[in-house]
């Protein structure tokens, strides 16, 4: 090696932390996600209400975290340092608050500040104390300053959450199919919040081109797109395609020559996946079920349904294209089709579970005092270490939402290296037991992202990798700014 090019890897190294992307993904989850999760349960009401009130509602405003703290036993309270907390045997934590308010026949009448939990913190993350400390002030409180962070502290044990890699939501593939009727199967993971909902495409014999989506099997994927509210056959074949006519749409739109209306439509899909109700309320059924669970990544609202009906078209045509062969098949094992879930993303889902148990147990609490003949502040409803036990089990065993095991690890200490391995660590949800051989395979994308070399021998061979030392993972870019460079290249909004 020449000695520019140590010069310049020494350079990378001393300004770039190995776990950067790990430590800006869990300051991302603080930063924004936390806000969000909370503004997806930023309304709730009650159905039991005290006698002389017409509504009742609790609202979630903000949610926000402060620096570690400790509570002593004397109820004294103070920051804490790691290396405290690895001493005492006690979890490096943060106090959560969020500001609720009570809304009494639309009039705001009580807006507290509450805690809800204590939220493990990463360390050398923005809210941890030892981020803004030099080398010295790093060795006065007993860190090692060459230690890169990265990892928790739970019950003084060191803990750390490994990457996950999963096929990336909200992208069409269309690959060939083993078994069933159809030759090519599209398949897309549309993801909303703790929604992931798989939606398929395929072409059977008789040339019908049909789309499946939650508990709706199998529906002519044309009678889905009037559903949405794109009527005219010549504006289905400009959407799919404004340079070609595709004739195998053509058989498509002759199926469903009949339905003139989008209540026809909605009715069609209603009957065929056996809702059984008076139309009025077997429509409104439908119509709901289309709003929420059709690409629910798009939108949830009615004003999204033409926003839907276009991107159906598009997924048609490429569709089409690969049925043709002007398109290749998409290979699943490509790293463009993946996503590496950091501990940013997968605390989001851990917390995403159990705000939505800790608003449960608060509604529950509510009406109970309510029964009794009072009127409860909500202060007094908010059991704020029920959200800290679930996060603090959770993180201590490994045994995350969704059944998965082993997400949270304690760190390996044998020497540096192996520990700088086990931050690095990706993680396939594949079985182990399973052959799987193409995902186990050493793929041409993973070169400069992973590591070609370090995988274990044995079952988990090729589905426990390591990041590369130079690699860097994005976070979520923010969509408003990417809609606003997309129009200022020209393109246009749909109405």
């Amino acid at each position: 090696m020449d000695e520019q090019s140590k010069i310049l890897i020494q350079k990378y190294f001393q300004e770039h932390s190995v776990i950067r992307s790990d430590i800006e993904s869990f300051n991302n989850f603080v930063a924004s996600e936390l806000q969000k999760i909370l503004e997806e349960n930023k309304e709730v009401e009650p159905t039991i209400i005290p006698q002389n009130v017409e509504s009742y509602k609790i609202r979630f405003d903000k949610i926000w975290i402060t620096k570690p703290e400790i509570t002593e036993a004397d109820g004294s309270k103070r920051d804490i340092y790691p290396n405290e907390a690895r001493l005492r045997k006690i979890t490096y934590a943060a106090p959560m608050f969020v500001e609720v308010s009570a809304h009494i026949n639309n009039q705001k009448r009580e807006s507290v500040k509450a805690q809800i939990g204590n939220l493990p913190i990463m360390l050398h993350s923005n809210y941890c104390h030892l981020s803004k400390l030099d080398r010295d002030g790093l060795i006065e409180k007993g860190e090692d300053p060459d230690d890169p962070g990265g990892y928790f502290i739970i019950n003084g044990s060191e803990k750390v959450i490994v990457n996950i890699e999963d096929l990336a939501s909200n992208r069409f593939m269309v690959e060939k199919s083993k078994t069933g009727p159809s030759p090519y199967i599209g398949k897309i993971f549309s993801e909303r919040g703790a929604f992931k909902i798989p939606h398929t495409i395929e072409r059977m014999k008789d040339g019908i081109i049909y789309l499946s989506f939650t508990r709706i099997k199998r529906i002519p994927v044309v009678v889905v797109i009037k559903a949405l509210g794109l009527m005219k056959d010549e504006e289905i074949m400009k959407a799919i395609s404004e340079d070609e006519t595709y004739d195998e749409m053509i058989v498509n739109l002759y199926e469903a020559m009949d339905i003139k209306t989008q209540e026809d439509a909605i009715d069609y899909i209603a009957k065929k996946s056996g809702i059984t109700q008076s139309k009025e309320i077997r429509i409104e059924r439908t119509r709901d079920v289309i709003d929420r669970y059709l690409l629910p990544h798009i939108g949830v609202t009615e004003k999204d349904r033409l926003r839907k009906a276009y991107n159906i078209s598009k997924l048609i045509k490429n569709y089409i294209r690969t049925i043709r062969g002007e398109r290749s098949v998409d290979d699943k094992d490509h790293y463009m089709n993946k996503k590496v879930k950091m501990s940013g993303d997968l605390l989001a889902d851990l917390i995403r579970v159990n705000l939505n148990i800790l608003i449960n147990d608060l509604m529950y609490n509510f009406q109970r005092i309510v029964k009794r003949g009072k009127f409860p502040s909500i202060k007094v409803i908010i059991r704020e270490k029920l959200l800290t036990s679930r996060i603090y089990s959770s993180m201590a065993t490994g045994n995350w939402v969704g059944g998965r095991k082993g997400v949270s690890q304690r760190i390996q200490r044998l020497n540096f290296l192996d520990m700088m391995s086990h931050l690095q660590r990706v993680v396939s949800p594949l079985s182990a037991t399973q052959e799987n051989f193409e995902a186990r395979e050493l793929h041409s994308t993973h070169l400069g992202r992973l590591c070609p070399v370090e995988t274990p021998e044995g079952t988990n061979i090729g589905l426990k990798k390591n990041l590369a030392l130079v690699s860097s993972i994005s976070q979520e870019s923010n969509e408003d700014e990417t809609i606003k460079s997309l129009k200022g290249l020209g393109l246009k909004a749909i109405k």
